[in-house]
């Protein structure tokens, strides 16, 4: 089991090298898998090696790769054979990170790179682990437009619902009668919200509302 997923990892590993674009061209992914399936077929820790992004050199030197490659040549033939089948199916990815924390996913097809999924668009998780990953950053932003975009069309709704009924209910806030107490007061507001707000330093600031 632990050779497998040690296998697995270089697959990763080097599926994960970047697609670079020259002269508005874009290489084909098929091209990259029949190379690697040749390299893992034959062992060749070489041309591995080449084929691994800058990062995952620095993660692995090119004696610890052959050290993997030596060990597991069985589950290296393998994966070449399952490679090189007439069902193997190659989908080429990037995956852009920005200064935020905020990340895109984009996949090749027909020779261009679409966006799959992404943290500033609708419905971008495929687990649950991507979907609380979208909220936490949304969260960490304060954004509540990506914040109604990770909830399901039922709460997102329901959310917007109430908070339209407290704009509504707030469109005339001089006709309100908010029951004032020192530094504290309520107000009940039309549709049946209720806002509670505290004085600090002679400004009076929303406290809670529900």
């Amino acid at each position: 089991m632990l050779a497998a997923m040690r296998a697995r990892l270089l697959l990763a590993t080097v599926a994960a090298v970047s697609v670079a674009c020259g002269a508005g061209t874009i290489p084909d992914p098929k091209d990259a898998a029949k190379q690697y399936a040749r390299a893992a077929q034959s062992g060749d820790t070489d041309a591995i090696y080449d084929m691994m992004t800058s990062s995952a050199k620095k993660a692995r030197s090119k004696d610890e790769l052959k050290k993997i490659v030596e060990g597991e040549r069985p589950e290296l033939q393998e994966q070449s054979t399952a490679i090189s089948g007439k069902d193997a199916r190659v989908v080429a990815t990037a995956r852009l990170r920005f200064e935020d924390g905020e990340e895109s996913a984009l996949e090749l097809k027909d020779g261009r790179f679409q966006i799959t999924a992404a943290g500033a668009l609708p419905g971008g998780a495929r687990t649950p682990e991507e979907a609380l990953d979208q909220l936490r950053r949304v969260l960490a932003r304060r954004s509540y437009q990506g914040l109604m975009r990770v909830l399901t069309p039922e709460t997102r709704a329901m959310v917007e619902r109430d908070i339209r009924g407290l704009v509504d209910g707030l469109e005339r806030p001089d006709t309100l009668s908010p029951l004032v107490t020192g530094d504290t007061a309520t107000v009940i507001v039309p549709g049946g919200h209720r806002v509670r707000l505290r004085r600090d330093g002679g400004v009076w600031r929303v406290e809670d509302f529900d």
